[in-house]
């Protein structure tokens, strides 16, 4: 039997991502001819609308789409990765952490505003929306590249998410990936 798969609000969403996550992804960088396997621990948290980091976030972003939009969920990222393909030091592990506040426009769309990006290190602001599969896609214009990540959940416990990076006119591909994250539970 299979269970129909419903669009997804950003606080379903949210409330479905929380937790402890160990990702496994693979990406492929086109500019280098290069494959790369990337293990990750990764967790997400809730924190609140009135937490001096969301507050200080919120001024340092566009304030047209603050004023016009209800903040929704914010929630902290922290991860640690391990990677084959590391130019100086293989054994290194990169980690870091971003805080994400949803805006929403409606009940399927609206504005992520992340104090690091995906695929550069700088304040990003993102157009998310849901497809009626629960997919959710989120599309970054970056000053160097476009990103298109897309993430949707196998079960409650497993998501996949793949994304492309372009070039920033969108007319070629540098890299792509695909992850498969599996939650952590307690026994």
């Amino acid at each position: 039997m299979t269970t129909a798969l419903k669009r997804m609000t950003i606080e379903q969403f949210v409330a479905q991502s929380v937790g402890k996550w160990r990702s496994m992804r693979s990406g492929h960088s086109l500019a280098f001819q290069q494959f790369e396997d990337v293990l990750s621990e990764v967790n997400i948290e809730y924190i609140e609308k009135s937490n001096s980091a969301v507050q200080k976030l919120l001024s340092t972003a566009n304030s047209n789409h603050v004023l016009n939009s209800d903040i929704i969920a914010p929630f902290k990222m922290e991860w640690s990765a391990e990677s084959d393909w590391e130019p100086e030091d293989p054994s290194q592990v990169s980690s870091g952490s971003c805080l994400i506040i949803p805006l929403r426009k409606n009940d399927y769309s609206g504005i992520l505003i992340r104090s690091v990006g995906y695929a550069e290190s700088e304040l990003a602001e993102s157009i998310y929306q849901f497809l009626d599969d629960g997919t959710f896609l989120l599309t970054t214009h970056y000053e160097q590249s476009i990103a298109e990540e897309r993430i949707w959940f196998v079960s409650e416990n497993v998501r996949c998410r793949s994304s492309v990076l372009k070039t920033s006119a969108g007319s070629g591909i540098l890299q792509t990936s695909f992850a498969s994250e599996v939650r952590q539970v307690k026994a």
